[in-house]
């Protein structure tokens, strides 16, 4: 199968590192032509200085999410410099704990407006470039927690289930004017996060071990890496994917229902771990 994307005029969003730049990676190898945005304007340039080797063209630009006004000027700067925009990949936007006892509506608002409203403000730009062309592809990073409900996470909960249920209706909406759109569910992808959950564990427990635990929940047996996610990205934005649309795919090596017994799991390994250092006076 060759997928050809070669001068593709793609917009990554939360680009600057993880799955957002593996996916803008992918597709500056393909010949693409790739612009990014993420917070950080020096983290930005870096990975667009990282980009210009192989893409036809890059554009890097620090943005926020939570600015209408600036995503808008953003997106239409893009399609001033490249005649318009082909595919755009709604990355940006972070986890957020939290439980019934410990959130403020306030927290889940702010988490709401970076997550949600910062996926609607960039459709919201993108979208009347790719009815210009009546061609487009908009693919939503998500996360399989906004699929099945666990137990802890509201913020990510509600607001993933939103981009969600937003990406399958306008994956139907959007379809007759060929404007497809379609959401990845992430599970356990390892940008670097899963070592810092680790050492959050403190003194007693080997990695092998916490990897082992964490693992048990999910069937491949390992954690996703962001070229897992990469290569779908490139599948849903070729000629390839043109009959798909309002797809809800889930990234996470088999885990479905799984991801609900994990906070579970982790706290009875956590009682395990101390109860093992009482015993053992605090030796490993």
């Amino acid at each position: 199968m060759n997928i050809d994307l070669s001068n593709k005029r793609v917009i990554v969003t939360g680009a600057s590192r993880g799955i957002g730049r593996a996916i803008a990676r992918a597709f500056a190898a393909e010949g693409a032509r790739v612009a990014i945005c993420a917070r950080t304007a020096e983290a930005v340039a870096a990975t667009g200085a990282e980009l210009a080797t192989t893409a036809s063209s890059v554009i890097a630009r620090a943005v926020d999410v939570t600015d209408t006004a600036g995503v808008r000027k953003f997106v239409d700067d893009v399609a001033a410099a490249w005649g318009g925009v082909d595919v755009l990949v709604n990355n940006a936007g972070q986890g957020k704990g939290g439980n019934l006892d410990t959130l403020t509506p306030e927290a889940i608002l702010e988490h709401a407006n970076i997550l949600q409203m910062g996926h609607f403000r960039f459709i919201q730009a993108v979208v009347p470039h790719m009815r210009k062309q009546r061609w487009g592809r908009i693919i939503e990073i998500n996360a399989l927690a906004g699929t099945i409900p666990t137990p802890d996470g509201i913020p990510s909960v509600i607001n993933r289930a939103s981009c969600i249920a937003l990406a399958k209706s306008l994956g139907m909406s959007l379809a007759k004017e060929n404007i497809l759109v379609n959401t990845l569910n992430m599970g356990w992808i390892d940008t670097g996060q899963w070592e810092r959950h680790y050492k959050e564990m403190g003194p007693g427990v080997s990695r092998e071990e916490f990897d082992a635990m964490v693992m048990k929940v999910v069937p491949v047996g390992r954690y996703g890496k962001p070229e897992d996610v990469a290569g779908m990205a490139l599948f849903l934005a070729s000629d390839y994917a043109s009959f798909i649309s309002a797809a809800s795919i889930d990234i996470a090596g088999g885990m479905g229902g799984q991801i609900a017994y994990y906070p579970t799991l982790k706290r009875d390994f956590e009682a395990s771990v101390r109860a093992r250092a009482a015993a053992t006076g605090g030796a490993v």
